[in-house]
Order: C-alpha cells, then sequence, then structure tokens
C-alpha cells in the first residue's frame, strides 16, 4: 500500500460494469488522478472501501490482477442499501475508492507448492483473486483444486469460469450444491464429501478457504487429518468492516481487528479463536 490518508477516498471512474449473474455485477475501475493510478498496488486478497456519494461506503474484494496497474476490478454482490446503489452505476459514472486494505493471500509462500481453494456460499470474491493470479502464472504452482459448495446448483455465479479452469494444467475442479436443478451434472451434497478427490502433497501444499465458517472448520479438520499443517492453512474470513483500519472495532476478532490483521489469516494464528463459539 501506498503512503496515502486512509480516511480520504479518492475518486475513480467506471472504465466497464460487468454483468456476472443476475444479482452479481463486476465494476472496472480507475483513478481519475494519474499519479494515484500509478502508485496504486494491491495482493490477492487485499480489499477497497467503495464509497457511493451521499449513500454510504462498504469493503469489497479485489479480483483483478496486481500486475495490471490500469484496472481495478471489483465483484458486487446485491445485499444491502449501497450495493443496490451500486447496481444502478454504469460506464462513465464516478464512485469514491480508497485502500487497499488488509494482509492478502500467501501468493509468495504458494509459489512452487499444490494449491487448494476452497469456498462456500456465493462470497467467493477473496478466493477468485487468487485464482485468477495462480491462471495468469500457472507455471509457477504444482496442481491445483479449486472446490466450491453453494445451496442450490442456480447459485453457481462463475459457470463461464469453470470450464476455463478445468482446462488449466493440472487442475481439478469440483463442485457441490446441496440442491441440483434438473441435469446438475455435479455432486448433489455438502462440498466435505468432495475432499477425497483433492490431489496434493501434505508436505508441500497451501490450503485457502472462504466461505462459512462451519465449512472452513470441517476443512481445517480435514486438512489436519491429512498431515497439512495449521501454518499451510488460510482462511479469510468475513466481519463487519466500517473504517478499514482498526478504530471502529466492528470487526474485532479478539485481540485482533480482521480489517488490518486480516481478512486472510493463517490458522495457526486464530486456531484458539476459532473454536470459540461467538468469535
Amino acid at each position: 500500500m501506498f503512503d496515502m490518508n486512509p480516511y480520504l477516498p479518492h475518486e475513480a471512474l467506471i472504465i466497464e460494469r460487468i454483468q456476472e449473474a443476475p444479482e452479481l455485477f463486476t465494476l472496472r475501475l480507475e483513478f481519475t488522478e494519474p499519479e494515484i493510478q500509478h502508485r496504486y498496488k494491491f495482493e490477492p486478497g487485499q480489499f477497497n472501501m467503495l464509497y457511493l456519494y451521499g449513500v454510504g461506503e462498504i469493503a469489497i474484494s479485489i479480483v483483478s490482477d496486481p500486475e495490471d496497474g490500469n484496472i481495478i476490478d471489483h465483484t458486487i454482490r446485491v445485499l444491502g442499501r449501497v450495493t443496490r446503489g451500486m447496481n444502478k452505476l454504469k460506464k462513465g459514472d464516478r464512485i469514491g475508492l480508497r485502500g487497499p486494505y488488509g494482509r492478502g493471500w500467501p501468493m509468495q509462500e504458494a509459489r512452487q507448492k499444490d494449491v487448494v481453494l476452497i469456498t462456500g456460499g456465493l462470497g467467493c470474491a477473496p478466493v477468485v483473486s487468487a485464482i485468477n493470479y495462480i491462471q495468469q502464472r500457472r507455471a509457477q504452482f504444482g496442481r491445483l483444486n479449486i472446490v466450491q459448495g453453494v445451496k442450490h446448483s442456480d447459485d453457481f455465479i462463475w459457470k463461464d469460469r469453470y470450464d476455463q479452469w478445468r482446462e488449466l494444467p493440472d487442475t481439478k475442479v469440483l463442485l457441490a450444491a446441496d440442491v441440483g436443478a434438473e441435469l446438475w451434472p455435479w455432486h448433489i451434497g455438502p462440498v466435505t464429501v468432495l475432499f477425497d478427490q483433492l490431489e496434493f502433497d501434505p508436505q508441500n501444499v497451501c490450503v485457502m478457504m472462504c466461505g462459512p465458517e462451519g465449512m472452513i472448520r470441517a476443512t481445517c479438520d480435514h486438512m489436519l487429518e491429512k498431515q497439512v499443517l495449521p501454518e499451510q492453512m488460510f482462511l479469510s474470513m468475513e466481519r463487519n468492516m466500517q473504517c478499514a483500519i482498526g478504530h471502529c472495532g466492528h470487526c474485532q476478532y479478539g485481540d485482533k481487528f480482521v480489517c488490518k490483521d486480516g481478512p486472510v489469516f493463517s490458522y495457526d494464528k486464530i486456531r484458539d479463536l476459532f473454536a470459540v463459539k461467538g468469535f
């Protein structure tokens, strides 16, 4: 992150709007100030605070590639007042952006290792940023396992990308839905049932997770049984991040703040808290 006022949003121009699904869209942004755009740097897994003028501000994961200095992509699901307002934006509109914030995925540590990426539910944008990163540098990583589980098969939002990911070398894509639509070709049931199909070396793997905490707990338990070390497992925590700098306290997690100490944590750092109900 470059040196800038952490409280002050800078103006960003929407250079493209992509409708990913009925309730999901991507805003492709660039700063209107060339110097800010030139100096802006981020890592996969970090997030920005996007400000809709006169409405409010929300934390959104960055899903574009960090080496593409010309665009900053955010994939947004329509959930509340701010995202409903952003859903009306179009190419040429302007919003406020401040960031990046937080700790991202350990992409440098994952090089030359097998990678397991597991997501649950619709909130998989943080993991998509890691997939995009690996896709652009496929030869630098070992076997790639992509796993996603949702409640209903209609909830899968990256249908065109699944086929692209399957075509990558040494890549396995596993999908599961609790309820499958007619002619649904993949697994029906808990995503955890698919874990035995994963291909990785427990001594040389990086596991990245995002989704419901019950699924994450089950994933961590499975990986520990497979002799994966806690420090090889990373999870992106979902909390109510309002200030992004650890001041407001809304995302406090024990003695940590998800916005500045996370959102990505290695399991060994939060293992004790993760087992406590209420945290």
